[in-house]
């Protein structure tokens, strides 16, 4: 299969099965979310192993024709984990009811702490004893499906990222608190692009941001264990545990210290760190200022006190986010939206950071980014290094309105939207290419998904041809006997509908094949200036009109088929209607990412940085200061004007209305169920 399609529907699977497991133990969700990690951990672990096995192998010295046998230094080459053949998943999956399969987990587990230190006393063991013999093997044989077997890349770190996402949606642990979203966590490390030297997050949760700086480096084809070292604090020992699973199940390690960073600094990295990047806590207030009134970390001195505890934490962090950094030094973190107008003494403080010239970019956030608390956020970013002519200047973005819905109480960001947002910084940054060359990759994407209507490979390397699968289909069931639930006769105007429809149908599909070509064989000479990528924008509008008007076209004739067949053939036309679905999805990918290369063009139509109303503008420090040294970006940007959306489809909104019905209706039937047990346990 191609390794991320379906991967999605996977997810979901392994999750509700894992989690319907969770009924035949005594653990509740916030005890059992650290056996199943450690399981997950485990397959991912044997994945990662037998993608570089062979490699490895093939290039071991030979002696009499004899290999020597490996070890770990081999696989830690390769960003992956030596394992011990009782530390093989096979082998687990393959134990039967007669054996002992806890103890076999926990022998599996003691093996792989044996053999790396870092993960000494880290992984899950006595828990699995609390888990019945039949319903271990029953998690085993879920999150080994046949599909992810053979599977390579990084599918079962994002199924770890599921997990984790799952988990903490049900404030399963530390009130979900450990868990930084992916996609806030990706756009911070893009923004601050960590390289090389010490990454430091002094409140690390799961080591989210350590993952994302790792996948930040392989992106440039690097060893990220040879450019980065990772230090971490983190308070919550269970949270360790799961930060030091996550880095090590993507091949990574890190110093990882158990601290309360308002009092403690066991790295002593103050000046030293080449990258801060931290989701803290928001809001604390019970911080004992006497113990930190001296502390080399707040160089800007407390940020307010009241009856000996400090009135609002967030300063703190700041502060000593910027003080971690060395000359050269940048910092990305997420802040509670507040913080950046807060008055009085934060003020003050936020004031001396500002006239550091080290304030670089802020990044305005919607709410319901997070799994556990729903008020927006802001993204702040500091460089040490700031150049001469940006140091009295903040870029201030508002990405308030840029987002995509993932469920009825969380957003997110698609791929394109963070990038769409990077090449803003790019702008910013001077690097016109890049953003000129995302621009070129939005407009080739376009055709490109255009040519997958009819061009598309399978699995077995076999041309899928979505067009005309799809009038096959139709004329298979318009030929079908089985068609008519009463005689022709009485449909003869439908019918007469029906052959106009599909007429009008294949000539646009032969008209979308040759415009198709035609862009392509043009695009293929095409440069690269903002210009030309103006006038190809502009030349394809007319294509991704003609793929709109297919997508109606396929969905009108799929509608008059239903009210002709009239429940008469409901099998075939169930696989008319699968191949209507896949064909309409790959035309709407064409419009798409047209869309996005037009959203940029319009914004930033000689691709140089320049005020956008609503979205980003670049605020010298005298607007800073007639401001109250406010860093909020909407206090700046203005309002955007409202955009009419001219692809508007009814039908998904009225499906997204029902999805979120049915959710609701779950939550409430999950709240019954729990208040009838609550009730049942009062002896009521």
């Amino acid at each position: 299969m191609a390794q991320l399609e379906h991967i999605e529907a996977i997810e979901k699977q392994l999750w509700k099965a894992a989690d319907t497991l969770r009924a035949n133990s005594n653990y509740a969700s916030n005890e059992y979310f650290l056996p199943v990690m450690g399981l997950i951990f485990l397959r991912h672990a044997y994945s990662r192993y037998l993608a570089v096995k062979d490699e490895i192998i093939e290039s071991l010295p030979k002696r009499g024709g004899k290999s020597r046998e490996l070890t770990k230094e081999d696989f830690s080459q390769k960003g992956a984990i030596f394992l011990r053949e009782e530390a093989q998943f096979d082998n687990l999956v393959e134990l039967t009811d007669s054996d002992d399969r806890a103890k076999a987990i926990i022998d599996a587990m003691e093996s792989i702490e044996n053999d790396y230190e870092t993960l000494r006393g880290v992984l899950p063991k006595e828990e699995y004893r609390e888990l019945d013999n039949e319903v271990l093997g029953q998690l085993l044989r879920i999150l080994n499906p046949e599909e992810l077997k053979k599977a390579s890349g990084d599918i079962f770190g994002r199924i770890y990222e599921y997990f984790l996402t799952q988990f903490a949606n049900q404030n399963a642990h530390d009130n979900g608190e450990f868990f930084t979203p992916v996609s806030l966590v990706t756009l911070i490390a893009n923004v601050l692009e960590p390289d090389h030297g010490i990454v430091l997050d002094p409140a690390c949760g799961s080591g989210g941001m350590f993952v994302q700086s790792a996948h930040f480096v392989e992106k440039m084809k690097e060893n990220p264990t040879e450019r980065l070292t990772f230090y971490g604090l983190e308070k919550n020992p269970t949270t360790i545990r799961l930060a030091k699973m996550n880095l090590a199940v993507h091949g990574l390690e890190g110093d990882i210290q158990k601290a309360i960073t308002y009092y403690e600094d066991p790295h002593e990295l103050v000046g030293k760190c080449d990258f801060v990047m931290a989701n803290p806590p928001f809001n604390v207030d019970e911080v004992d200022a006497a113990k930190i009134k001296d502390d080399k970390r707040l160089p800007f001195g407390l940020p307010g006190e009241k009856n000996g505890k400090v009135s609002n934490a967030n300063y703190l962090w700041i502060s000593y986010f910027y003080s971690y950094l060395n000359e050269k030094g940048r910092a990305g973190f997420v802040m509670s939206s507040q913080a950046s107008s807060a008055g009085r003494d934060e003020a003050k403080v936020r004031k001396k950071l500002i006239e550091t010239g080290s304030v670089d970019i802020m990044i305005a956030i919607r709410s319901n980014f997070f799994y556990t608390r729903s008020v927006p956020c802001e993204l702040w970013f500091l460089n040490r290094a700031k150049p001469e002519e940006m140091r009295d200047k903040v870029l201030m973005i508002d990405a308030r309105n840029i987002y995509r819905k993932v469920t009825r109480k969380i957003n997110d960001f698609s791929p394109e939207q963070l990038q769409n947002i990077l090449a803003i910084v790019w702008l910013y940054r001077g690097q016109q290419e890049r953003f000129l060359n995302l621009v070129a990759q939005y407009l080739e994407r376009t055709l490109e998904e255009a040519k997958l209507c009819y061009e598309a490979k399978d699995e077995n390397e076999q041309t899928i041809d979505r067009l005309s699968a799809y009038i096959e289909a139709l004329t298979n069931l318009k030929e079908s006997k089985e068609l008519f639930s009463e005689s022709k006769d009485s449909y003869s105007e439908e019918l007469n509908e029906l052959n106009n429809l599909m007429y009008a149908f294949n000539g646009d599909v032969a008209l979308f094949r040759d415009r198709v070509e035609t862009e392509l064989a043009q695009w293929k000479q095409q440069d690269r200036s903002i210009e030309a990528l103006k006038e190809v924008a502009k030349s394809l509008v007319s294509l991704v009109e003609l793929s709109q008007q297919l997508v109606k076209q396929a969905d009108q004739i799929y509608k008059l088929f239903n009210i002709l067949n009239n429940g008469a053939n409901r099998k075939k036309l169930k696989e008319v209607e699968k191949t209507r679905k896949a064909l309409v999805e790959q035309l709407k990918q064409v419009r798409y990412f047209h869309k996005h290369a037009v959203w940029l063009t319009e914004r930033f139509p000689e691709a140089c940085l320049r005020d956008v109303e609503g979205l980003v503008k670049l605020v010298d420090k005298s607007e800073l200061e007639a401001n109250d040294w406010s860093l909020t970006p909407g206090r700046y940007v203005g309002v955007a004007p409202e955009e009419k959306d001219e692809d508007f489809d009814f039908e998904e909104e009225l499906r997204q209305i029902h999805d979120e019905l049915e959710e609701l209706n779950a939550e409430a039937a999950e709240l019954a169920e729990t208040i009838r047990r609550n009730f049942k346990e009062l002896g009521l």
